[in-house]
């Protein structure tokens, strides 16, 4: 599935749909609001682009710091065995390591505005591997699949809108949220490396597996044992101190190594503004087609058309409010994030829905969003399986945050 088939689908739905409300509804409206969407989203697809201009810079140039200190070299050498099953393709002692390995540590913690930079740092260097510059290869599939599943260990900004809009315990869905995303990455993982021909039962890749699920046991058992109260300021200062702490042990390693620290930084910074530049088309051309596709009401009727299906088939349809963030999660994390918080506005933070809106909207990352800024940087057209490898991660997700909900609050 190309990145073109599914730009032109969501006009061609919202188009349809648009149409048949024009000719059997009288909606006199629709278009109006489809034309002003694709003016909103293609301004809020430059202004994304320019926000990411000093974080890229920020970060990328922190990344040369500690790739020319050799802080990045270390903390590789504790995952490269199992990343080098995960992507063979990937030679042990390449710098794409390194920069995947600090893009999922970023992602885990909830940092977005660090993980971002250092999926498209990761994703360049993978580039710079690739024989077909216009088709993703099996490594960048991978990378991409992982980050759209979102493993995220401390979901800090959805327990922070939780608490503004009045949640007795903001934090009351870390551990459903944790459970969730775990869930959903090992899906992504699972299905992509059969797809890959990856062998799971390889020694190296079942222990760490055995032991990442063993540390998020754990992380659930402490957090399930301390006051609710406390989960979110400790998380809060557990993320911060171990950004911190990655960003001083990359400045002291280059005074050990004697490396110009200010130099390195200048010359990674610089790659931040070509970066951001390079996506503006690829990611508005993404944003105004999802823009038309929600403003058409397709969103709205396939949420109706899902809750007569499971009113019909005898399934509880209480979840069905909350089902709009699952499903603009994939397509938009703001439109996700304000169906999210609609959600719990409408229905109370503490409400089964607003819960369930949390544990989607923490789940999985924004697919679309995703496939539009990585595979744009580096000007990959042909996507092969991402896409749908991508919405597997999401489905999981979806469905194990429904399971997981009813068990904690049904």
């Amino acid at each position: 599935m190309t990145l073109n088939y599914i730009w032109l689908g969501f006009f061609l739905i919202a188009l349809l749909v648009g149409l048949t409300k024009l000719i059997f509804l009288g909606d006199t409206m629709v278009f109006t609001t489809m034309v002003q969407a694709t003016f909103d989203s293609a301004k809020t697809g430059f202004e994304i682009s320019l926000g990411l201009t000093g974080v890229l810079t920020l970060w990328l140039g922190l990344m040369k710091v500690g790739e020319k200190g050799g802080a990045i070299d270390i903390m590789a050498t504790v995952v490269r065995p199992f990343f080098r099953r995960l992507f063979p393709e990937v030679p042990a002692d390449h710098p794409a390591i390194g920069s995947i390995i600090m893009n999922f540590a970023a992602n885990m913690l909830g940092l977005d505005n660090a993980a971002t930079p250092l999926g498209l740092k990761a994703m360049n260097e993978l580039q710079e591997l690739n024989p077909e510059k216009d088709t993703a290869t099996n490594a960048q599939i991978m990378f991409l699949v992982l980050n759209t599943s979102g493993l995220t260990v401390i979901p800090i900004s959805i327990m922070v809108y939780r608490a503004q809009l009045g949640a007795a315990n903001p934090s009351d869905v870390f551990i459903p949220i944790l459970i969730t995303t775990y869930f959903a990455t090992l899906v992504a993982l699972i299905s992509t490396a059969l797809v890959q021909r990856i062998n799971l039962f390889d020694k190296v890749i079942l222990a760490y597996l055995v032991g990442v699920t063993g540390l998020i046991a754990a992380v659930t058992w402490y957090f399930a044992g301390i006051p609710q109260e406390q989960v979110q300021a400790i998380s809060n200062v557990v993320a911060n101190v171990i950004l911190y702490g990655v960003i001083s042990s990359f400045l002291i390693m280059s005074l050990v190594r004697k490396v110009n620290a200010y130099e390195a930084f200048v010359e990674g910074g610089k790659e931040g503004f070509q970066v951001a530049i390079r996506i503006i088309p690829y990611l508005i051309a993404i944003l105004v087609a999802i823009g038309v596709f929600r403003a058409s009401g397709t969103l709205d009727l396939m949420v109706q058309g899902l809750s007569s299906l499971l009113e019909a088939l005898g399934f509880r349809s209480d979840l069905v409010p909350a089902l709009p963030t699952a499903l603009m999660k994939p397509l938009s994390g703001s439109g996700a994030r304000g169906m999210m918080v609609d959600a719990m506005k409408t229905y109370g933070a503490d409400s089964f829905v607003g819960r369930l809106a949390s544990t989607f909207q923490g789940a999985t990352d924004t697919t679309f969003y995703i496939l539009a800024l990585y595979f744009g940087a580096v000007g990959v057209r042909k996507t092969r399986n991402a896409v749908a490898l991508g919405l597997l991660a999401d489905l999981a997700g979806v469905v194990a945050a429904i399971f997981v909900a009813y068990i904690f609050w049904g």
